[in-house]
């Protein structure tokens, strides 16, 4: 049990050198500067990864879509199922060097097996392409009735660490031990994007929440580094809140938190993200950017739906809507812009949505009625 421990103290202490060598660059452009050019066709390549269950399904909308819209991109698809090199389980080289080339992707949901099985592939893809800032914009859809009208907020969760951080073992039988690991580079570097979004995006605040109450180590390191960030920005405002205060908060009247940036730490932006998603929606309706310095992949963050795979009842709005946050990061607006105006009036409209959203169309006529209002702006 000795060297067990031993072993995870040295993988935290390696970790931790790691983080040291990004204090190199943190303070450079917080966000993957797009390299793509153009090819020949006079098009972009961008990576795509179907993914599972239902992935397939809503990336051909999408594909679909943006063949109606004209938007200048070819598709680059690869699969990242593992593959055994070495004696691990890892990511096939061919979808590493296609995101690496084209520095941007879109990824469909991917299973992730519970409790067992090889780690979450979400998880990897972020550890291999280091995505230190997870970046979710809430936003109500102006004629889509939920209990809130007026949710307009954006959370970016650190990416990287904290619980996520797989450092865990079992201390004796029946004692599990799970290592929160967190660093100032990492808590600095996701800060400083939070502040840079929301200066860049007109955004006045930015909150950071936190535990430190409980934490006072990890999360007041945390806190530091936000504190410390937020001095170079005084045209953006600053505060600090507490997870369960928010939560509760947030439930009640969203109305504060609009026009304003939050920021935390890995495992409560997994959890405050998806609870903000049932604001305006579900899931189903929230797009999602995962950030980092040499690439980024956006994605739908719903599940793979396994059980209503091939059934043609798939929602595809959460990879639309988070390929068009791709379309923004590449600067290609206009484009953007008409693809958002015609998949929001169509949800609003009501008469052409899907199950999950209360209506009875198919995959298909949801996507032909988006490119239908396309052909009409």
């Amino acid at each position: 049990m000795l060297t067990t421990s031993r072993s995870l103290l040295g993988f935290a202490q390696n970790t931790l050198k790691q983080g040291c060598a990004v204090r190199r660059y943190a303070s450079a452009a917080p966000t993957a500067a797009f390299a793509g050019q153009k090819g020949s066709n006079g098009k972009y390549t961008v990576t795509l990864i179907p993914g599972d269950g239902i992935g397939p399904e809503i990336s051909q909308s999408i594909k679909d879509i943006y063949t109606a819209a004209n938007v200048p991109i070819q598709w680059e698809e690869v699969s990242v199922t593992p593959v055994l090199k070495g004696g691990k389980t890892v990511i096939p080289d061919t979808a590493i060097q296609s995101v690496k080339r084209n520095t941007v992707a879109l990824k469909g949901p991917l299973a992730t097996p519970i409790g067992k099985g090889h780690v979450s592939l979400n998880l990897t893809l972020r550890r291999t392409f280091n995505l230190f800032a997870n970046v979710r914009p809430c936003v109500s859809i102006k004629g889509f009735k939920t209990p809130y009208d007026d949710v307009n907020t954006v959370l970016i969760r650190e990416n990287t660490e904290g619980e996520y951080s797989g450092i865990e073992h079992e201390v004796i039988d029946g004692v599990v031990q799970s290592i929160k690991l967190i660093t100032w580079d990492a808590s600095e570097r996701v800060a400083r994007y939070a502040f840079h979004y929301a200066q860049s995006s007109g955004r006045k605040r930015v909150t950071a929440v936190h535990k430190a109450n409980i934490m006072k180590m990890s999360d007041g390191m945390f806190l530091s580094a936000c504190r410390e960030v937020s001095k170079e920005f005084p045209d953006v405002a600053y505060d600090e809140d507490l997870l369960d205060r928010v939560c509760l908060q947030i439930v009640t009247n969203p109305r504060p938190f609009s026009d304003r940036v939050m920021v935390m730490p890995n495992l409560y932006g997994d959890i405050l993200s998806d609870m903000c998603a049932g604001l305006i929606g579900g899931l189903g309706l929230t797009p999602s950017g995962n950030i980092g310095r040499d690439a980024s992949i956006f994605e739908a963050v719903h599940g793979s739906a396994p059980d209503i795979a091939g059934k043609g009842l798939a929602n595809p709005t959460a990879l639309l809507l988070s390929s068009l946050m791709m379309l923004r990061h590449m600067n290609l607006y206009e484009h953007a812009d008409r693809i958002e105006k015609a998949a929001l009036s169509t949800i609003a409209e009501g008469k052409t949505i899907t199950g999950d959203l209360g209506g009875e169309a198919t995959t298909k006529e949801y996507t032909s009625t988006i490119i239908a209002k396309l052909g009409k702006a």
